[in-house]
């Protein structure tokens, strides 16, 4: 078979492990059952295996729910795993490219000479929102035995320089890749969540009505569904770069229902036989709104890439984004370091005329201490040094993300300081904050808001006391929420220092461990008789040296012992990685205004309670 990518079938489950959608590639499945006859001819086998129904696919992911765990399972063999099954291998990766077995339960544990027939893989899954989306790519059938003889070995785990291992074996498959995009593509589309990549560029008398034009045209941050892509704009356009509304975005996806017909609209579109293309939905509505003719094609000399199906024509312009999220864990221990870490992305949106080539030198490198970087198929990079890393790119239509990056905080966290809490009765309990903002921070870098918020999700608040040094406090039934910088107050050029003592108090604590230790709160809902949930299993490891505590924190119970920060901050990045808008070069040669901006909100950043426990990554 051919190298690239073809899909056999696709089928999205909901939480009820019920099948809503499926869709079937009759002529991969003929290239399929074409290799298995070749690849067995020598051998006594019957007939290649057919797809499942919906149904059998149904009751075979249950049947794995069931084994597993849970819908992913975590890959780790434990001692009630089953030979042949996905933890069987001890492999994490199984967690997202899995097995599903389609012969009886009943039979499950008998020999079966055949048993590739009835193994289904792999199979990538994707969960998003209330959904499962699983992809099954089209492979070798040798590839597929490998697989069922490296899930029947009695060895646990790969060892080092084996030739037969799953990562080796996944890696030799160029169709993975595919599939997994694929299950990303329809994942954002079951969900609703397929809006562009934010390009922010701030208002100024330079810039004339660009800010509302952006916002308003774009609706790149505020809006909730996508629109085309900037089609063939014609010489009496009253705007330039104008969007097409209309019967494009009328398509869009709408969050919390299941819209059959657009997916199937993009799988004719982006998955035309089963052979992914374009998974661009923004690019398939502006061609289903506009057709595939261009009012003025390129160059006979000049080859027009897939991801610009439309050239664009109009007021020219190039905007770069920088947005970064930190993440942090802040213990204020000298036993356990804090962790902070960058998580970077360029977004850019390229308003220019013909098939161009940008280019620009990326600095900032040793500063911001890259670990990984990846970029936009579009995207090449000739040359790179030390500090400075030249990107040459002949960028798509629309907002788009042309790098990606993982880097550590080259200026410090924005947020430093210490949260303490301890209970002074089974009811009150006593707190303390005192933080740092934008330490070491200078202009342009701005703070906009900062908020820390101090959960309790199984203590009902009744009484509250406590006045910060700065800013405003609210409360509610479950949380106690301070707003250390508010809306339209924004900190720039310095830093700031502040204290919030306090106390709190709660309804008073249900007794939760009665008789055999039935707890409607704590149960998920989720746990079946006689089944044994990994995750579970995996719960009671970690928490094996942390017995449950009464009076010193009863409503934490050792799992919510934390602040939550959230701020966002504007002006610059704080990996240090730039982009100068002076070195942008633009060929061929074109008069366009290079707009830059950046701006660093806030992922999972924890301010760890310093009186009580704390998980934290050990030190090899």
């Amino acid at each position: 078979m051919p190298s690239g990518c073809s899909i056999r079938a696709l089928w999205i489950i909901n939480n009820h492990e019920t099948i809503v959608f499926s869709r079937k590639f009759p002529v991969v499945e003929k290239r399929w059952r074409s290799a298995f006859k070749t690849e067995n001819e020598n051998n006594d086998v019957s007939d290649p295996p057919r797809l499942p129904t919906d149904q059998q696919l149904a009751t075979a992911f249950a049947q794995r729910r069931r084994r597993e765990g849970s819908s992913r399972g975590y890959g780790l063999r434990v001692s009630q795993s089953k030979k042949g099954s996905d933890s069987w291998i001890d492999d994490p990766i199984t967690r997202h490219i899995i097995s599903l077995s389609l012969s009886q339960e009943e039979h499950e544990n008998e020999s079966n000479e055949n048993e590739e027939t009835n193994i289904l893989w792999p199979i990538v899954l994707h969960t998003k929102a209330l959904y499962h989306i699983l992809v099954l790519p089209l492979v070798e059938p040798k590839e597929v035995k490998d697989f069922v003889n490296l899930s029947n070995r009695s060895d646990c785990g790969s060892a080092v320089g084996e030739d037969l291992s799953l990562s080796s074996l996944l890696l030799n498959m160029s169709s993975i890749t595919g599939a997994l995009m694929v299950a990303h593509a329809f994942g954002d589309i079951v969900s609703g969540d397929t809006a562009e990549p934010e390009v922010v560029v701030a208002a100024s008398p330079s810039v004339g009505g660009l800010f509302d034009s952006l916002t308003g045209s774009i609706g790149i941050s505020s809006r909730p569904r996508p629109v085309a892509a900037a089609p063939v704009a014609s010489s009496s356009s009253s705007q330039s770069g104008s969007f097409t509304t209309g019967a494009a975005a009328s398509d869009a996806p709408k969050a919390g229902m299941l819209d059959k017909d657009l997916l199937r609209n993009f799988i004719a579109s982006a998955l035309p036989f089963g052979t992914p293309l374009d998974l661009s939905l923004s690019n398939i509505f502006a061609m289903k709104a506009n057709g595939f003719s261009s009012a003025e094609p390129p160059h006979q000399d000049l080859k027009q890439p897939a991801w610009k199906p439309y050239l664009y024509r109009g007021k020219q312009r190039l905007l770069f984004t920088i947005h970064e999220t930190i993440n942090a864990a802040m213990y204020d221990r000298d036993e356990i370091p804090d962790s902070v870490s960058v998580a970077g992305q360029i977004n850019c949106r390229a308003e220019l005329e013909g098939l161009p080539d940008v280019s620009f030198p990326l600095a900032g490198l040793s500063k911001a201490r890259i670990e990984s970087i990846s970029f936009h198929p579009c995207a090449q990079v000739p040359a790179h040094g030390i500090d400075k890393q030249n990107i040459v790119f002949q960028p798509p239509l629309g907002n788009f993300v042309l790098m990606r990056y993982q880097a550590g905080c080259g200026l410090g966290p924005p947020v430093k300081g210490f949260y303490q809490l301890s209970m002074v009765s089974e009811d009150e309990g006593a707190f303390l904050f005192k933080v740092g903002l934008m330490e070491g921070y200078k202009s342009p870098l701005s703070m906009e808001f900062c908020t820390i918020t101090m959960p309790f999700p199984r203590r009902k608040i009744v009484a509250f006391d406590g006045t910060p040094s700065a800013g405003t406090v609210v409360t509610t039934e479950h949380s106690v929420e301070w707003r250390v910088v508010g809306s339209g107050r924004s900190l720039s050029g310095k830093s700031l220092e502040a204290t919030f003592p306090g106390t709190i108090k709660f309804s008073p604590l249900k007794s939760r461990r009665s008789g055999g230790g039935d707890d409607d709160e704590e149960s998920d809902g989720e746990g079946t008789e006689n089944v044994v949930n990994v995750e579970e299993v995996l719960v009671q490891k970690m928490n094996k040296d942390l017995p449950a505590v009464e009076m010193e924190e009863p409503f934490c119970w050792q799992a919510y012992d934390y602040a939550k920060v959230s701020f966002k901050i504007v002006g610059a990045s704080v990996s240090r990685m730039s982009i100068d808008t002076k070195s942008v070069n633009i060929y061929p040669t074109t008069k366009s205004p290079v707009e830059f901006s950046a701006q660093v909100t806030s992922g999972d950043y924890i301010l760890w309670n310093t009186l009580g426990k704390a998980p934290s990554a050990a030190a090899v």
